[in-house]
């Protein structure tokens, strides 16, 4: 089922699994999504695109009932080359959205294509490098846009602050009813500075699988997001 309209135009805090304790994985999930998290991200690496290899369908697929029974969607973000070829496989495993990089070659307009005739959100991935402009022909397609703060490949970074400049620049094109998603150091530190530039989709990996309390600090994310929002919006 598609993900709705309104859901792109709402702020989310998507905990990546990333960072998760894999031994406890439905728990820590669970416990997140109990805290008020509604939308899980899950990343996929493979060893060629980015220097790190991690998990693949069958990982999502036994967590996908977790998260639906609940609710929640999944947000699969594809750091492949290729993506064309493994957009299906995640949808039948249960993504409800998909974004892939564009600096991952291939044909962009087809995958695009090819994940919404399978009834997932599509988005776009920038790394810290990519600029606006390389995908500008592409905003009128997608339900969502990747900024990522941080070089793709492994989860502990240090926020590049500059690569959140994009931010605005993407909110000035792109109507309401589009996500911007960032991805990269989000923390207490400057999760609001994201939210003010013009993000509503806020990726925290070991922010919140790191803490000692991963619900507490979901909890905490959600309400400084929802307090940076509120004063933007004012």
């Amino acid at each position: 089922m598609p993900i709705p309209a309104s859901v792109y135009q709402e702020l989310h805090l998507l905990p990546s699994i990333l960072s998760a304790d894999f031994s406890r994985l439905g728990e820590e999930v669970t416990a997140v999504m109990d805290a008020g998290v509604r939308v899980i991200d899950f990343d996929v690496m493979d060893g060629h695109f980015v220097p790190n290899l991690t998990i693949g369908p069958a990982v999502l697929r036994s967590l996908a009932p977790v998260v639906h029974e609940r609710g929640g969607l999944f947000s699969v973000h594809l750091m492949i080359e290729e993506p064309e070829k493994y957009v299906e496989a995640f949808v039948q495993a249960g993504a409800d959205a998909v974004s892939f990089h564009v600096e991952a070659g291939g044909h962009p307009r087809r995958t695009i294509a090819a994940i919404k005739e399978l009834g997932a959100g599509a988005g776009v991935a920038l790394n810290p490098g990519t600029g606006v402009f390389q995908v500008r022909e592409l905003l009128p397609l997608l339900d969502f846009v990747l900024v990522m703060t941080v070089n793709p490949g492994f989860g502990g970074q240090q926020f590049i602050a500059s690569a959140l400049d994009k931010v605005p620049v993407l909110r000035a094109q792109l109507p309401p009813e589009v996500a911007i998603e960032v991805d990269g150091g989000i923390g207490r530190e400057n999760i609001v500075r994201v939210v003010e530039a013009g993000a509503n989709w806020l990726v925290a990996g070991s922010a919140v699988f790191g803490a000692e309390d991963p619900a507490a600090e979901a909890r905490a994310l959600l309400q400084q997001a929802a307090e940076g929002r509120a004063g933007w919006q004012a």
